[in-house]
């Protein structure tokens, strides 16, 4: 019997009603302005869309020319809810947002349950939203595709790049890490460590930023081993914070957005 993750935040980080997700989407996808070539992967931030809606679509915006091309997006996102070894891959047969069903691609699911890192945890993915946050996004920019979903918990950048490099595929799959950066600094404390965590992101070196520097990191720096190893190119397209979002700058949360082609 089939079997569906339901949306955990829906209503909370982004908008319950179908329509009004996709209006919300739509324009925030419509005030982007890419100027970049599509991406293999991207690094794209995972709060609530009115704090972090207009970083993400600055990256998701560079997808409109893979529409019909991409069919697989690998999707990885840190652990908030719960304690976890390795990463976590889930039962179900597809993940359901107020968009529709996003089916799961469960040949991939079982290839790497042969590794030793990853495991069968729907634990670690039903109140997850680092993930769920950007399937709209997905689902509106991308025509038809299935999706690995992966919860990153403690897990090295080996661990992660091994698990990278064996669903990295061809121009059908799409690399997707989902981190936020720095988290309740001041404005200007907050500008200077998303500073230095961009340009480690850029110079491709994952032993530079630690976790205080993106909630991310761990998926974050088994993409950047890999990129390193493929001799890929790391664009910064976007860099803010919720600051620069929603007018509060006391205590703020950053937001990068990243293009490796």
């Amino acid at each position: 019997m089939a079997s569906t993750r339901e949306p955990a935040v829906a209503g909370l980080f982004y908008p319950a009603d179908r329509s009004e997700l996709h209006r919300t989407v739509g324009e925030l996808l419509a005030a982007a302005t890419p100027s970049l070539e599509p991406p293999k992967a991207l690094v794209v931030p995972h709060a609530g869309y009115v704090y972090s809606g207009p970083v993400a679509a600055s990256g998701y915006a560079l997808l409109a020319p893979l529409r019909d091309t991409v069919t697989r997006v690998v999707l990885l996102g840190p652990a908030h809810r719960v304690a976890l070894q390795g990463l976590a891959l889930p039962s179900a047969d597809a993940f359901l947002t107020p968009l529709g069903s996003v089916p799961i691609d469960a040949a991939t699911v079982e290839r790497l349950l042969e590794l030793p890192s990853c495991r069968l945890d729907d634990h670690a993915h039903e109140l997850e939203h680092s993930l769920e946050v950007h399937l709209p996004f997905l689902q509106e920019t991308l025509a038809g595709f299935t999706l690995v979903p992966l919860v990153v918990g403690d897990a090295e950048p080996a661990e992660v790049a091994e698990v990278l490099d064996a669903v990295w595929g061809g121009p059908e799959t799409l690399i997707v890490v989902s981190s936020d950066l720095s988290h309740y600094h001041d404005y200007a404390t907050a500008q200077r460590l998303d500073g230095e965590t961009t340009r480690a992101i850029e110079a491709l070196e994952p032993a530079r930023i630690g976790y205080g520097q993106a909630c991310g990191r761990n998926p974050l720096n088994g993409l950047l081993e890999v990129a390193r190893r493929r001799a890929l190119e790391v664009t910064t397209v976007d860099l803010r914070n919720s600051g620069d979002t929603s007018g509060m700058r006391d205590s703020v949360v950053g937001y990068g957005t990243y293009a490796f082609h």
